[in-house]
């Protein structure tokens, strides 16, 4: 029987540190603000495009979204986002790309499992939680603005 030695928190914690690389942090604040941005560029050249070919404004804007969201998805099941995100770091998480992308990827993950249990049960596995409480949130919240007259 092997006698197991146990480590203080203080060489634990010089343990970790050793095993683990430094982080360079601003380079990856600067490659998330620049990929961010990119992104909602994009979103923006997307909505002036959709209103040069006859749209308004409101209209083209739930265009945009719905762009944004199929590139998204393209990009993740041909596996692209995950290659811009290692680059990327939270740039990629500009909300309505890095939702599309939290849909598509576990479905991706499970699609071998069939197209009902595997792709369509894991597609919401990570998207489903926000998708209950941010519906639950904006039932309260219609609630409240309509019985207060807050509208």
């Amino acid at each position: 029987m092997s006698v197991l030695k146990t480590a203080s928190k203080q060489q634990y914690s010089e343990m970790v540190k050793q095993a683990s690389p430094n982080s360079p942090v601003l380079k990856n604040c600067v490659f998330a603000f620049l990929f961010g941005g990119f992104i909602c560029t994009i979103g923006q050249v997307l909505c002036q495009l959709y209103q040069n070919l006859g749209l308004e404004l409101k209209d083209a804007r739930a265009f945009v979204s719905v762009s944004l969201i199929l590139i998204s998805a393209v990009f993740t099941a041909l596996g692209w986002y995950d290659n811009i995100a290692k680059v990327a770091g939270a740039g990629t998480l500009v909300p309505i790309t890095g939702f599309a992308n939290s849909m598509v990827s576990p479905a991706m993950e499970f699609k071998s499992e069939g197209f009902i249990t595997g792709l369509g049960a894991k597609m919401f596995t990570v998207a489903g939680p926000v998708l209950v409480f941010g519906i639950t949130a904006s039932v309260v919240f219609g609630f409240i603005v309509f019985f207060f007259h807050l509208y």
